[in-house]
This record gives structure tokens, sequence and C-alpha cells, in this order.
């Protein structure tokens, strides 16, 4: 049986019209049990209203409770359709499984391994065609985004806190005469408790796009 292999891009417009349907979805939700939950934190404005913080991908974002808007902590700029979908998506999802700090490939994660071929491809092969067998260049540009070096996995390994709960871990191996450099995203084992699959293909997706940015970036002074 042949399965459809989406694109991120289609993934990207399908999130971002769920929002009204995560938004109903959560109205009756106990905000402590929530956040409890999703490992974030709510502060009481009265009785019926609060606010739930939280980071994603290294942003401060406040959530209004209970209308679940979302934005920018900071500069109070509204998400992006796709960052808020994916905030709802992770609040709806999360069930308060410890993370247990063993890395999965994608084709672990639930009906992962049908799309697996084309996660990697619009994933690590962009990587390997972009940073090449270069580790100095992924190195800059995994520090421009606040990734954390990890030991002992591959030439070169980094993490990065995409929501609470939900990390990426990025890993390079350099390339020789017989086999080019190639990376892989893996996801922590407890993934599947925090988002759908088809989430972590947009997370894996929007690394991708960030790090080869970042490569082109100064890092702040």
């Amino acid at each position: 049986m042949s399965h459809p292999i989406p694109s991120p891009e289609a993934e990207l417009s399908r999130f971002s019209q769920r929002i009204d349907e995560l938004c109903v979805a959560l109205v009756t939700a106990d905000p402590y049990i929530l956040a409890a939950k999703s490992g974030i934190n709510y502060t009481p404005i009265d009785k019926d209203t609060g606010e739930l913080q939280l980071f994603i991908w290294n942003r401060h974002i406040t959530i209004n409770y209970p209308s679940f808007k979302a934005h920018d902590h900071k500069t109070g700029q509204e998400l992006s359709l796709v960052d808020h979908a994916m905030l709802l998506y992770y609040l709806n999802h999360a069930d308060g499984t410890p993370v247990e700090g063993r890395w999965i490939s994608f084709s672990e994660l639930p009906n992962g391994r049908f799309y697996n071929q084309a996660f990697q491809g619009y994933t690590g092969q962009v990587l390997a065609r972009s940073f090449g067998n270069d580790p100095a260049s992924f190195e800059f540009a995994a520090h421009n985004l606040a990734g954390v070096r990890q030991f002992g996995l591959g030439d070169l390994a980094y993490t990065f806190q995409a929501l609470p709960r939900v990390s990426l871990l990025l890993v390079f191996w350099k390339g020789d005469e017989d086999f080019p450099a190639s990376f892989q995203v893996l996801f922590d084992a407890s993934a599947s408790h925090y988002l759908p699959t088809d989430a972590y293909a947009i997370l894996g997706s929007t690394l991708t796009r960030r790090l080869i940015k970042s490569a082109k970036e100064t890092p702040d002074a």
C-alpha cells in the first residue's frame, strides 16, 4: 500500500488552518493541569483568566487564558499562524510523561517509517548539501541558535530546545573517500506524548531552515 508523502509546506498550511479547532479543544481544560502536563508556568490574573508562559525556540511566549491568543512576551508581536498552531498542538497533546533522555529516529515515531525517507530528504540531506564536510560551519550555526553540544554521538552533535519538553538532536558525521558527510535529526523517546508525528516533521524542517540561515549571520556580541 502506498502512502502519500506530505511536504513541509503542505503540513504548515494544514496546521495553520486548525487554530480555531485547537483553541476550542482547550477551552474546558484546567490551566493548572495544562501547565503541569506541558512543563510551563501559569499565572492567574483573576478567577477566570490568566497567562501561560513558555519558550519556543528560545523565544519567550505569553498565551492568554482562556482565549489562547499568543504573543511574543518581549515585543508583544503576535505569533505566526504556524508557531501559534504548534503551541496549541503541544498544549493539546502533552500528557506529562517524563522526558527519557534516549534518542530515537523519525522512523520510530508513530507512522514515521512511512515518511522517514521524505523527512530525511528535507532535513539531513538538505543540511549535508548546505554544510558539506565542514564541521566548523555547522558548529558556528549551532552556537548561533543556542544549541547545546552533546558528546559521544557522531563527530559533532547538538540539541535544540523547540518547546519545554521537546528537544531535537542533530548529529553530524564527517565524510571520507567512501561516504559523504551526513546529518540526522533525532527526538527524545517521549516525543509522541507531546506532539503528533506530523508536527515533528515541521520542527525538523524548521530547524533545518534556521541552521542554514544562522550559518550566514553574525553571532550576538
